[in-house]
């Protein structure tokens, strides 16, 4: 893991604490910026998060789906757990803890938009960071490349209907014409991009020139990261200084959320014998968000100054620090595997 990576929780930190200071001191700005929107897009996000989404995407090599039969229980398991466990578990803990235990502290609009922020990290599986705790589990990286593949095209049909569900179960409206115009602007078009990107510069498929645009986008994709963690908590700064105990209410259920569905999926990769270079990787994926589009995403239907963007960034500061201490259990039970 490079720099950034390792002390991701710490930039986001450091990011939360400035968008607070500077949404606090100078609330005009903010105003502003927020104000910039286009069916309901906020056009200075939607920009922040393209860098972050666009470099991840090309990463992706679709090339790689010709070996799709080759760990076919591995990726049974990372399906099962990302499209009928994860978003339904993650919807149960919200509903769970924001209408039931938390209800004492959080009124019930605000306690309905951090269920929805939820919601949408649970059904927005890992596209980028699973690579780099693949690695540090040294993982397969062939089946690796597969699943965040085969994933990425089942997000494209499934990531709507199932978070429309979802939101709707817990009775939330649902605005679909931005759900499906979010799917299309921070999932397909990213997509697509990428593909196209990543076939021009990689022709002579000896990576250099690819690896020579991705180092160069990477700059680009942190600043983007934590730029867009400025804003949101710039925009929330009045309701966080007046209600700071909102960030650890949200990281309950989330903490819980993680370790448990690690737990559930690392238990039946054991039941299924797989490699531990497979199960590994395989429990990460299911275990990890792609908060990268759930930030976008509840931005667009629910506002930036709702608790609705609030959980999916609690989201982003909580998942490192949560997903580096399962490397560390996955290496140390490598054993029960192989």
């Amino acid at each position: 893991m490079g720099l950034f990576e390792r002390y991701l929780s710490v930039w986001v930190g450091l990011a939360i604490i400035m968008g607070i200071v500077l949404g606090s001191l100078a609330p005009g700005i903010f105003a502003v910026i927020a104000g910039i929107e286009y069916a309901h897009v906020n056009l200075v996000i939607a920009v922040l998060i393209w860098l972050m989404i666009y470099p991840m995407m090309v990463q992706i090599d679709f090339s790689s789906l010709k070996d799709v039969g080759k760990k076919p229980k591995g990726l049974a398991l990372t399906l099962i757990i990302n499209w009928l466990i994860k978003p339904f578990t993650m919807a149960l803990l919200g509903w769970l803890f924001f209408k039931g235990l938390f209800a004492d502290w959080v009124d019930p609009q605000t306690a309905t938009e951090y269920i929805a922020g939820m919601i949408l990290l649970g059904v927005a599986p890992c596209t980028a960071m699973v690579f780099v705790w693949s690695q540090l589990t040294k993982g397969d990286a062939n089946y690796t490349l597969v699943q965040v593949s085969i994933n990425d095209i089942i997000m494209i049909f499934a990531f709507a209907p199932i978070a429309g569900m979802l939101l709707g179960v817990t009775d939330i409206t649902v605005p679909w014409d931005t759900l499906f115009l979010s799917v299309v602007l921070y999932v397909l078009i990213p997509l697509v991009a990428g593909a196209i990107t990543r076939k021009k510069l990689d022709n002579g498929d000896d990576h250099s020139r690819l690896n020579q645009f991705l180092a160069t986008m990477k700059p680009w994709s942190i600043i983007g990261l934590l730029a867009t963690v400025v804003l949101l908590f710039g925009f929330q700064s009045e309701t966080i200084l007046d209600k700071p105990q909102a960030i650890v209410l949200i990281a309950v259920p989330l903490l819980i959320q993680t370790y448990g569905i690690f737990a559930i999926a690392y238990f039946i990769a054991k039941q299924l014998k797989l490699p531990h270079s497979v199960a590994a990787p395989a429990c990460m994926i299911g275990t990890s968000n792609f908060f990268e589009l759930a930030v976008a995403v509840a931005i667009s239907l629910f506002g930036l100054h709702s608790g609705a963007a609030l959980a999916t960034v609690v989201g982003v500061l909580v998942e490192v620090p949560v997903m580096l201490s399962l490397v560390w259990f996955a290496n140390r039970t490598r054993h029960w595997f192989d």
